[in-house]
């Protein structure tokens, strides 16, 4: 399959696809360089032609020291500052799911002896992260890469980051304490980060690496949708010492998340 990309890759590139390729024990981090040989005669005359002859590292056992690879981090710290050339190669979507619930409101005290119903407000900001944890900042590079990666392959643009906001009536129970959770639709897109520089860096013009990049999908996507709930539960005893203080002794209060 390695063969197969790299032919694609050096057929997009003008080369011969014919050429010998030599596979390097590497790390996963892969780099291709750029070398000169004379090859073939014609007419009884020897031909001096370039050819490329890219080195490819593959995962293998060998340890490498930091002089000889970068860090997947560093070649993301290049993308995104523009150091090197980069494109997000063959992206595969994958299904949808709905992601994990999390406050999104203030939280309600019910220090009375009555039920409480009030409408509280709430916002959610939701956004992408890469294999390495690492947040993809919307209207940065990284993400406009992805974007345009995403569009020319499914014909749909690709967002880093989903904004929400609205409100919602809860009620909460005597001696309970109760906020708005929601959990948003989410998406994985996979695929291969490519970086060419204009000279050889770590000893290569070409890297590339694998990543998979975590972040909000549009509502309904795959027939999943966004989710808002209230949830209630039992006030600690901390919680119902604080009731007996000043004014918040037989009403509610609200305190920031």
């Amino acid at each position: 399959m390695q063969q197969a990309v790299i032919e694609r890759v050096a057929g997009g590139l003008g080369l011969d696809p014919g050429v010998r390729w030599f596979i390097a024990p590497h790390s996963m981090v892969r780099g291709i360089t750029m070398t000169t040989y004379s090859v073939r005669s014609y007419a009884g005359r020897a031909l001096a032609v370039t050819v490329a002859a890219w080195a490819v590292a593959v995962a293998a056992a060998l340890p490498a020291s930091a002089a000889d690879q970068p860090t997947r981090q560093q070649l993301m710290e290049d993308c995104g500052s523009g150091g090197g050339k980069c494109t997000f190669n063959e992206p595969k979507l994958g299904k949808a799911y709905l992601g994990k619930f999390r406050q999104v409101s203030n939280s309600l005290f019910n220090c009375s002896t009555s039920d409480s119903t009030q409408t509280m407000t709430w916002e959610d900001t939701v956004g992408s992260t890469d294999t390495l944890g690492v947040s993809v900042t919307a209207g940065g590079k990284v993400a406009g890469i992805v974007d345009l990666s995403i569009t020319a392959s499914y014909g749909h643009s690709w967002s880093s980051t989903h904004s929400d906001s609205s409100s919602l009536s809860m009620t909460v129970k005597p001696g309970e304490v109760g906020w708005i959770s929601r959990a948003q639709v989410m998406q994985n897109v996979s695929g291969t980060w490519q970086t060419h520089y204009d000279s050889p860096k770590w000893g290569h013009y070409y890297w590339f690496f694998e990543d998979t990049i975590t972040g909000p999908a549009k509502n309904g996507t795959d027939g999943t949708a966004n989710a808002v709930v209230v949830k209630t539960r039992k006030m600690t005893a901390a919680e119902k010492r604080s009731c007996s203080d000043g004014s918040r002794k037989g009403h509610t209060f609200v305190q920031e998340r």
